[in-house]
């Protein structure tokens, strides 16, 4: 092959290399960009997903809270007794924001409007209305929600929410409360949502009931083509894309069906709103790679030309290389010592003659080539191995290095295996012994990996332009970059705060300490997530929530801080009203007894801090069930509003009033003087001007009432204490008050010596009882809606040699107390698991459920789940069979762990119920995380369920909460057909009380077993 043709090849070669380059570098940009566009639209979906569940959960909460108003209105209503019925809907109404309601009425069994707030100017016949229609013939009392309906007394459009009212088995009409669509599109014109997305609230049959856009034309408008959302058998939730018929826009759709009622969410997001900046950087990006592939090619055509003038000069350069191998004998040793000096060198060592070929490299250079040794390398000339794009700088350096020069160059090669990497290189004339230059030193290393983190760093450089607020500083803690969001959260511009500390956004809301434990999460961890008060440029403060993680180098040094933060103003508005949902009274306003219990916490703490004494009245109405059973419950009601008014009056500002339940107020005084006979003094004249204050006349409605209070008194100033032993105090005060006439204040008295005594003699017998094995596990049965029985609940009874049989009530507070329950927790479990084993192998017994309950202190041994495993497994029992019963206590520490626990127990097969629901202090944002079987409702809610509006709103909101997170319900204290019959009509299919049996030893309880079998064939459900 002659010289010139091969030259030819090679330039065909390098052209075919650089087609090859550029189609592959549009091939990735094309993928790179609908990748992009996937990523985008994925995280708008789950976007879209959270933000319809939360609109969903607010409309279900809404819905849920309409209906509890309807029931209440509904069983309040008696045809003829409007005046009556009046004032309890104008109580109703109050509750309600702010024009939100239209009208609350009643339609007579024959459909004529028989009571409305707006008024009765004419008879009106409302018969035909689909609200009232829909209760006709049916037997079930259930919500119903309407289309939107223009009034014909209102003549303002309203959804109508109704019940049928019915008294004695007969119907009576039904009870319609309106609310105004106009309210509803507020509250999703609310969200901050892009001009182009929508959201609306849909009834399961089409109707629309608002929409944040286009509101007066969907009124009266149903959705006309089929939907996968619409009809009873839709799924639960789901998406699509469409096109939408009133404005033609794509959006990527969301919905989510409601359990309150036949309603769907709906919301969408604009796709092109979506893929607006993502196609604006794709634009660029083209651009760019435009611009590139130009370049490219006038490079690529450029060296062909190069490549073919130098094929002419190729003769001369092999002719001078032959000269230079003649080299003295001297010369050569020379460049032996020197070679074994470059060999060992890590970085490239090269030299280059005038023309450009190379005449020696170490073998850190040979690498870079990808040669395997310098005869290889030379087979190119070494401009060969530049890529094209940088030849002509690197040929001037050449030349500059000649003229005596010394330079530095970075540019990218191309190995003789194809491989691509970056270089820097240092070059320096060589002289010889006339001092003439002819040859060229380079000093070479690779800048590949430093190349790649500069393009990485490019990508971080447009991600750090996202909607987050995004702050870096130095590992100073001085700012050194924020982005555009950051400057649209906090109003400060990038010159206004690069270098400057963070604590210029400090709101002063959190303590030294506070920050502290953050920057050691971070420096133990690299990274702190978490809420924050912070302060805008215009002195606002607000809530963000923050992610702060720590950049180290390669040595592990903490070099950079970055944080992303956002704006949660809106989210936390939103957690304040639900939070005073769960936390204050909704009769008085006052806070409930899960806030005082808070507060109380924070008061103790305080309190041995300081050193003052503080101090817990506990004040009972008298009389005040003689006042309902006479007067109504209404009127009763109204006596607590007032009552709570006329405490709020009495304390200061910095004192807590509340109600915890039926007439019983507490009031909580802090700051008192450290002295206790002067807090004493203190706390009784702020007692004796309460009642003072509650012993003065009282007008409900047309009748002037007079009560008077009995208050119990206990101070206190040991943050050791727990809660309820000083609120345990403050009411015994209080019955020693009612014992001595009522009317009056009496002290708690902490020199009971007989009581300690009788305390400390019964802590000795249970230690005895213990060893001794006095304690026996009696069995109560847990019945299905058939009657069943399904299983027992496990019940620790004591026999006491010569008390005879004690109750829990007695000994199980003073076991927790001592920490003996442990012992006797372990004990309860050993003796269940070995019931277990026993039933198993019994075909009567062995599909028995049996529960136990567990104490807070037993649960939260670091062990628990490993000795229930080990118990369950030494018994050799189908875990399934076992049932651990939790209080809701036990949900207000350490959740995490709790949740972890029963994480564990319940990966092993062992089921959880939760005892007492509604008794304590749950929250709904860590039940439905609990990997939970059961909520038990509690008897004090069962007891009076036939009678109490109350009771019955609250077991009705338990089975409806249980049903919606896929859970089984059983109420406890059932001792009536009248109870059971109400809950089974509810929709509690379990039962446990006096109804069925009481706890009773192992044997009457196979015994019960046995009998049910002769009657009818156990089958377990």
């Amino acid at each position: 092959m002659t010289k010139a043709l091969r030259a030819r090849k090679i330039a065909l070669l390098v052209i075919l290399l650089s087609l090859v380059a550029s189609g592959l570098y549009w091939w990735q940009l094309s993928n790179s960009g609908n990748q992009l566009r996937t990523e985008t639209v994925a995280q708008a979906q789950l976007r879209a997903r959270q933000l319809n569940g939360a609109v969903a959960e607010q409309v279900a909460i809404l819905i849920r809270y309409v209906d509890f108003a309807a029931q209440e209105l509904a069983e309040a209503y008696t045809p003829g007794r409007t005046a009556e019925f009046a004032i309890h809907t104008r109580k109703v109404e109050q509750r309600f924001p702010a024009k939100s309601l239209l009208q609350l009425a009643v339609i007579d069994a024959r459909g004529y409007l028989a009571y409305s707030t707006l008024g009765m100017k004419e008879r009106v016949f409302l018969g035909d209305r689909e609200h009232f229609k829909v209760h006709l013939g049916s037997v079930t009392p259930s919500l119903f929600v309407s289309a939107p309906v223009l009034g014909r007394v209102s003549r303002q459009w309203s959804i109508q929410f109704s019940r049928p009212i019915w008294r004695n088995g007969r119907f009576e009409g039904v009870l319609v409360i309106s609310l105004s669509p106009e309210y509803l599109h507020k509250t999703l014109t609310a969200l901050s949502l892009a001009d182009d997305d929508s959201i609306a609230i849909i009834r399961q049959s089409g109707e629309y009931l608002a929409r944040n856009t286009g509101m007066e034309r969907a009124l009266g408008r149903s959705v006309t083509d089929s939907r996968g959302y619409l009809g009873a058998d839709a799924p639960r939730s789901g998406a699509f894309r469409d096109a939408a018929k009133f404005d033609k826009i794509v959006r990527l759709y969301q919905w989510q069906r409601l359990d309150a009622a036949p309603v769907v969410v709906v919301l969408g997001l604009s796709e092109a709103t979506l893929l607006q900046p993502v196609e604006a950087v794709i634009a660029d990006n083209l651009r760019q790679a435009a611009a590139a592939t130009v370049i490219l090619w006038l490079f690529t055509f450029g060296a062909v030309a190069l490549l073919l003038r130098l094929n002419a000069q190729q003769k001369q350069i092999v002719e001078r290389a032959e000269q230079l191998q003649l080299a003295d004998k001297e010369l050569k040793a020379s460049e032996k010592r020197l070679r074994t000096i470059i060999e060992t060198e890590p970085e490239c060592i090269k030299v280059v003659d005038s023309k450009g070929c190379l005449l020696e490299m170490n073998a850190a250079g040979l690498a870079m080539l990808e040669a395997d040794s310098l005869e290889e390398a030379q087979q190119k000339n070494i401009i060969d191995y530049v890529d094209p794009e940088y030849r002509d700088a690197f040929m001037s350096l050449h030349q500059r290095v000649l003229n005596g020069e010394n330079g530095i160059l970075r540019f990218q090669i191309t190995g003789l295996k194809g491989n691509t990497r970056f270089l820097e290189t240092h070059a320096t004339p060589m002289r010889d012994a006339n001092g003439d230059i002819s040859l060229s030193l380079g000093i070479t290393r690779d800048i590949t990996a430093s190349k790649l983190a500069e393009r990485q760093l490019r990508v971080a450089a447009t991600a750090f332009e996202s909607q987050e607020g995004m702050l870096i500083t130095d590992a100073d803690n001085t700012i050194l970059q924020v982005n555009n969001a950051f400057t649209a959260v906090t109003g400060y511009t990038a010159a206004e705060v690069v270098g400057r500390n963070p604590r210029v956004l400090g709101s002063g809301r959190h303590d030294d300490s506070f920050y502290a434990a953050m920057w050691r999460s971070i420096n133990s961890t690299g990274a702190w997530r978490g809420e924050i008060w912070n302060k805008r440029k215009n002195g606002e403060i607000y809530p963000e929530f923050i992610s702060i993680s720590a950049v180290k180098d390669a040595n592990g040094t903490v070099t950079n801080y970055v944080a992303a933060l956002t704006d949660i103003t809106k989210s936390k508005a939103s957690e304040e009203a639900i939070k005073n949902l769960a936390f204050f009274d909704p009769l008085t306003g006052l806070p409930n007894r899960r806030l005082l219990q808070d507060r109380l916490q924070q008061a103790l703490a305080s309190s041995g801090r300081s050193g003052k004494q503080g101090a817990i009245l506990f004040i009972d109405l008298d009389n005040f069930k003689t006042l309902n059973d006479t007067l109504g419950h209404d009127i009763g009601d109204l006596l607590l509003q007032q009552v709570a008014q006329r405490l709020v009056a009495c304390v200061r500002e910095g004192d807590t009033v509340a109600r915890i339940g039926g007439d019983e107020f507490v009031v909580m005084l802090e700051d008192l003087s450290a002295q206790e006979l002067e807090a004493a003094e203190q706390t009784k004249g702020i007692g004796a001007k309460i009642i003072e204050r509650l012993n003065q006349p009282y007008t409900l409605g047309a009748y002037e009432y007079h009560n008077t209070p009995s208050i119990g008194a206990a101070l206190f100033i040991d943050h050791q204490q727990p809660l309820e032993n000083l609120l345990k105090q403050a009411d015994i005060a209080m019955y020693q008050a009612k014992k001595a006439g009522r009317n009056t204040l009496r002290f708690y008295d902490p020199q009971m010596q007989d009581i300690i005594n009788a305390r400390a003699a019964l802590e000795n017998e249970l230690r005895k009882a213990l060893a001794n094995q006095q304690f026996q596990l009696y069995y109560q049965t847990q019945v299905n809606s058939a009657q069943r029985i399904l299983g027992a609940e496990a019940l620790i009874r004591w026999h006491h040699p010569e008390r005879g049989l004690v109750s829990p009530v007695e000994f199980i507070p003073l076991a927790e107390e001592t920490g003996l329950i442990l012992p006797i927790g372990h004990w309860v479990l050993e003796m269940a698991c070995a019931q277990l084993n026993a039933w198993q192998r019994d075909a009567l017994t062995r599909d028995l459920v049996l529960a136990v309950n567990v104490s807070a202190k037993q649960f939260s041994q670091e062990d628990f789940a490993a000795q229930v495993q080990a118990t369950v497994q030494r018994h050799a029992i189908n875990p399934a069979r076992l049932k651990l019963e939790l209080t809701e206590s036990m949900l207000q520490d350490n959740i995490e762990d709790t949740i972890s626990t029963m994480n564990a127990l319940k990966a092993a097969g062992i089921q959880f119920s939760l005892d007492d629901f509604g008794t304590g202090y749950s929250s709904l944002q860590y039940i439905k995380r609990l990997p939970l079987n059961q909520l038990k409702i509690d008897r004090s809610f069962v007891r009076d369920i036939v009678t109490d509006h109350s009771d019955k709103a609250i077991a009705n909101t338990i089975i409806a909460m249980a049903r919606s997170l896929g859970l089984d319900v059983i109420a406890e204290g059932v001792e009536t057909e009248e109870q059971r019959q109400f809950l089974l009509a509810t929709g509690c299919m379990h039962f446990q009380g006096y109804l069925f049996s009481k706890p009773v030893p192992i044997e009457e309880f196979e015994a019960l077993l046995k009998d049910a079998a002769a009657v009818r064939p156990y089958i377990a459900a």
